[in-house]
């Protein structure tokens, strides 16, 4: 059983590693799914997520989200032997994962710098945020007031999502093909 879980600020490729999983087979559980869910629940626009998102930490704890999603990655786990969960945010949802899991959670943490990200959040464009370097700074700024710089931090491996989609593409898939990490690189670092 491994239950690997990705953090990263927006913008810098945990869907497109969420995508490599799936694509090889592995199930995904993306926390971002269970904030969308429970806006529309609200019947709020997606412009409310972040708003939802504090709301659902505020009513029911700081490990809200997290707590939500374990029952849906144990399902999984009853016919897997690996899942992904897309999207951690928080020191406290890693404790979580960790508290479940044990020494069968690692936490990758995807990073890339500011620009290369707004890029890419412009390009894709799935909500108006995406398009606003402002909103995107504002929406950096709540994620780290979640507590993701410190999920970041405790990060198992690192990698460094600048070079192309295909790179990048290969070092998930050694991720997600290695259970015990033991080799650096400069584009992908474990911890």
């Amino acid at each position: 059983m491994r239950v690997i879980g990705t953090v990263g600020l927006p913008g810098s490729g945990k869907g497109e590693a969420a995508a490599v999983a799936e694509r090889a087979g592995i199930p995904v559980v993306t926390m971002g799914d269970v904030v969308r869910a429970e806006t529309e629940a609200r019947g709020l626009p997606p412009e409310e997520h972040g708003t939802v998102a504090r709301a659902l930490r505020e009513e029911n704890g700081p490990a809200a989200i997290a707590e939500r999603s374990l029952p849906m990655v144990e399902d999984h786990l009853e016919t897997n032997e690996t899942v992904v969960v897309d999207g951690l945010r928080s020191g406290v949802e890693v404790d979580a994962f960790e508290e479940r899991f044990g020494d069968d959670f690692t936490l990758v943490s995807v990073e890339a710098p500011f620009e290369v990200r707004a890029e890419r959040l412009a390009e894709r464009g799935r909500d108006l945020t995406d398009e606003d370097r402002d909103a995107l700074l504002e929406r950096e700024r709540r994620e780290l007031e979640f507590g993701m710089d410190e999920a970041m931090d405790r990060a198992d491996v690192v990698i460094n999502n600048t070079d192309s989609l295909e790179a990048f593409r290969r070092r998930v898939r050694r991720v997600l093909d290695v259970s015990a990490p033991e080799t650096n690189t400069e584009t992908e670092e474990h911890r």
